[in-house]
């Protein structure tokens, strides 16, 4: 099992079934195949970033819950049952370790075997419906072959879709549509609850509660596909509905479209409160856990809780976002609930509640003893959200042989190989990667550094503070994943460059001034300042991965991760590079 990291969070699916033990693990009675393919109670569809459309990572809607593949003990012979089920001849190939980008919600198969022979993905043996120990680091994908089979019906046959960003609660955001393999947001036009349902049902959710206008969940960036879509209410699809192709003359992001919907209860929320705490919103995490015995409320360990773990249990409470997660919480009265009932919490970010999360079960180990050692959250209804310009990053990349002599600085700050401190100083040369970085706040909150201006550290060789010591990281990979090269990037200065034209700039650096992102502005890097950089002095000529990361150790909390990472395509013959197709997230 590899390490869990984090990903996005998107549409949940059925929230009772994910919530309700009563279905998690168990599988349900296998049913015989239809003669069409397809298996009866499933639906399938290929999805993730790039692709073209007969790829994809494998995502399987059961029980109303959409979930990925585990490429444990995956084989071609799996892929071709898949692709059949998918509509498609046969397979060519299958992928691992999350080609297409990593999977949300539930992993639903597991040590999947198969013998090729089978019609239907359920008479193929694995640990069960819902029993994994994979990550979604480990999501399987297929490659079919470009054919379809005569006569196929695609009604279990889903493309990816519709997605909701920006909001601070499940089944709520701003509604965004793929076309052309491009996320796009919906004008808000003739915008109503007709439409908004459709997006809620086609989400797993129910009925729209609220048709949302006006940018009530953010302004999006980039493209505005849809404008005066006109739903009964009963299509399948946002799609479906007649609509009008926009241009850029007909929208702005201030109009983009965003939904509410209705969300079946699950009583979540009364497992879990905050105690001790100046307000509602913040305080000691306590959880209530059975058995053996009668119910009781506990603490959780602070080892390794961290913001990933603190928006989990923000989203459970129906507090929106987490503003910090914390380890130590001596200055919140415990009250007199002192016994410790959960430890080695690790979340990935998308979970509903703190019990879907890893933890160490009945078995309770904590480092560090005592409740002042407990862990507490401070929660949000609003957080920033960072995208990078990736556009940008492919337009400005070029090579530059910089002489040692111009490096002293850099060198001092770690922005160099490791190789440069046994290089004959002063005299000599390194390759540098460069570009410019342009970063977006498409939040509903300022992105802030989380130390205050008295912590923050002076450099004296470039003359800075440095507010934030690893605000992005940059990397080199082979195509199958292996760094080969890395840059990291402090925020020396995090400010205002340019903003929309109806939002002011509130943060310049000079003279020692706060430093931020403000909700529609951006902060410019660019490609001739120090450090913005990737040392590939080592690096052979070949085909590579250029990834930029943004806010890589979640030190602040955004709305939404599975958008700070970039790549791009790289090609390097030695002399050259050429930079392209760069793409954000999955």
């Amino acid at each position: 099992m590899r390490p869990v990291s984090v990903w996005q969070w998107s549409p949940w699916g059925l929230l009772l079934c994910l919530l309700c033990s009563s279905c998690l693990g168990s599988p349900s009675p296998s049913t015989g195949p239809e003669k069409k393919a397809g298996s009866q109670g499933l639906r399938f569809r290929l999805a993730g970033f790039p692709r073209k459309p007969y790829e994809g990572r494998v995502e399987i809607q059961r029980a109303g819950e959409w979930g990925t593949i585990c490429d444990d003990d995956f084989t071609l012979q799996a892929a071709h049952i898949l692709c059949r089920e998918l509509g498609f001849t046969e397979a060519t190939g299958w992928t691992h370790s999350a080609k297409y980008g990593p999977g949300t919600g539930r992993i639903w198969l597991d040590n999947l075997s198969c013998s090729g022979t089978e019609q239907s993905v359920t008479e193929c043996a694995s640990r069960g419906w819902g029993n994994s120990d994979c990550t979604h680091d480990e999501d399987a994908g297929v490659i079919c072959k470009d054919q379809r089979l005569p006569g196929f019906s695609d009604s279990n046959v889903i493309e990816a879709r519709v997605r909701l960003k920006g909001g601070a609660h499940p089944g709520e955001g701003r509604v965004e549509v793929l076309k052309a393999s491009t996320w796009g947001t919906v004008c808000d036009r003739k915008w109503d609850l007709h439409a908004a349902s459709v997006v809620c049902r086609e989400l797993g959710f129910g009925s729209a509660r609220e048709a949302l206008s006006g940018a009530r969940m953010g302004q999006g960036m980039g493209a505005i596909h849809l404008s005066e879509v006109r739903c009964s209410g009963q299509e399948l699809s946002l799609w479906k509905c007649p609509h009008k192709n926009i241009t850029a003359e007909d929208c702005s992001h201030s109009q983009d479209a965003g939904v509410r919907c209705n969300l079946p209860y699950t009583g979540a929320e009364t497992r879990i409160r905050l105690s001790g705490g100046r307000s509602q919103h913040e305080g000691r995490v306590e959880v209530q856990i059975g058995g053996p015995g009668p119910l009781r409320w506990g603490l959780i360990c602070g080892d390794d809780w961290g913001t990933l773990e603190a928006m989990v249990a923000c989203r459970q409470l129906g507090l929106g976002y987490a503003n910090h997660g914390l380890q130590e919480t001596w200055y919140w009265d415990s009250g007199n609930i002192t016994e410790v009932v959960m430890s080695g919490v690790r979340c990935t970010g998308t979970e509903l509640s703190l019990d879907q999360c890893a933890h160490h079960g009945t078995h309770i180990t904590c480092k560090r003893t005592g409740t002042r050692f407990t862990a507490g959250v401070i929660c949000s209804e609003t957080a920033s959200d960072l995208l990078l310009h990736s556009a940008l990053v492919q337009e400005t990349a070029y090579i530059e042989d910089r002489p040692l002599h111009m490096l002293y600085c850099a060198a001092e700050e770690n922005c160099l190989a490791s190789s440069a401190r046994s290089a004959n100083w002063p005299y000599g040369h390194r390759r540098l990667l460069r570009f410019s970085s342009q970063i977006h706040n498409l939040g509903r909150a300022d992105f802030r550094p989380k130390a205050g201006r008295h912590s923050w550290v002076w450099h004296e060789c470039h003359g800075h503070y440095h507010s934030m010591d690893i605000f992005t990281h940059y990397d080199i990979l082979t195509p199958n994943g292996t760094k080969v090269a890395e840059g990291h990037k402090a925020s020396f200065c995090l400010e205002d460059t340019e903003c929309q034209e109806d939002v002011s700039k509130r943060y310049e650096c000079a003279n020692f001034g706060e430093q931020g992102i403000t909700v529609g502005c951006w902060d410019l890097y660019r490609h001739d300042i120090d450090c913005q950089w990737i040392d590939i002095t080592d690096v052979k000529p070949g085909n590579y991965i250029l990834q930029v990361v943004i806010n890589p150790n979640f030190e602040v909390a955004e709305s939404d991760f599975t958008n700070n990472a970039m790549k791009c395509n790289c090609k390097y013959d030695g002399h050259r590079i050429w930079v392209h197709n760069c793409h954000i997230g999955i």
